[in-house]
């Protein structure tokens, strides 16, 4: 078993940043690829960045490169996801998630373990 527990999110204006943490136990962190998904209302939950176990491969959607950066610190069991430039469009829950696919996965139905998310709002 895994579990992930995610900080950080709040209300901010947009052009400000936010860092999310995703805090993970009861697995060798070091074996699990990360990754951060987000669900606004009403549309599916998307990947927005991933990470793999090694912390050497990582993966961006689209809208967010250039923005967004994740990273993880295996001493502490914990990925963080920094946030910049944020925009309306960015708001929903973020949920962090663990998989034991080698490389990165981005796929949702790759990620067995999730954590119980955290609400970014940024207002315009």
């Amino acid at each position: 078993q895994v579990q992930l527990v995610e900080s950080g999110g709040g209300l901010v204006q947009a052009g400000d940043s936010l860092r999310l943490s995703c805090a993970v136990s009861g697995r060798t962190f070091s074996s699990v690829a990360i990754g951060w998904f987000r669900q606004a209302p009403g549309k599916e939950r998307s990947i927005v960045a991933a990470i793999s176990s090694n912390g050497r491969s990582t993966y961006y959607a689209d809208s967010v490169k250039g923005r967004f950066t994740i990273s993880r610190d295996n001493a502490k069991n914990t990925v963080l996801l920094q946030m910049n430039s944020l925009k309306p469009e960015d708001t929903a829950v973020y949920y962090c998630a663990a998989a034991t696919t080698l490389g990165v996965p981005i796929f949702p139905g790759q990620f067995y373990y999730w954590g119980q998310g955290t609400q970014v709002t940024v207002s315009s």
